[in-house]
């Protein structure tokens, strides 16, 4: 899966701004403000996305390209490399880190961006 296929699943849903507030090389996506994946733009080898904590555990035990990154938190992010993963299953891995973000808004802001999102 290539940067551009990335950045477009990233900013497909609503309230998603691209952001470098690490260094010029490391793109952060936020939803509202929240950050739910970056990337190495100068690889654009491997991702870090946040996750449900029992489920970064299950896919670590069955993906050896799903581990841990220095600087996340390794309960709630997973250092996702891309090589021999399913771009389907990366695309719902991102999706997944997305609406993680999501569901710990506050609920108005939670309640519009579902809203947003279902429009075709």
């Amino acid at each position: 899966m290539n940067f551009e296929r990335i950045q477009e699943i990233c900013t497909a849903r609503a309230g998603v701004s691209e952001e470098f507030p690490f260094d010029e090389h490391t793109l952060v996506w936020k939803v509202n403000g929240k950050m739910f994946c970056l990337m190495d733009i100068r690889e654009c080898s491997s991702l870090g996305l946040k996750g449900d904590p029992d489920k970064i555990v299950e896919w670590r035990e069955q993906y050896e390209q799903i581990g841990t990154g220095p600087y996340l938190n390794s309960k709630h992010w997973m250092l996702v490399h891309l090589e021999g993963l399913n771009p389907t299953f990366v695309q719902s891995l991102i999706e997944h880190s997305y609406d993680c973000v999501v569901r710990k808004l506050p609920k108005a802001q939670r309640l519009e961006l579902e809203k947003l999102n279902q429009i075709p």
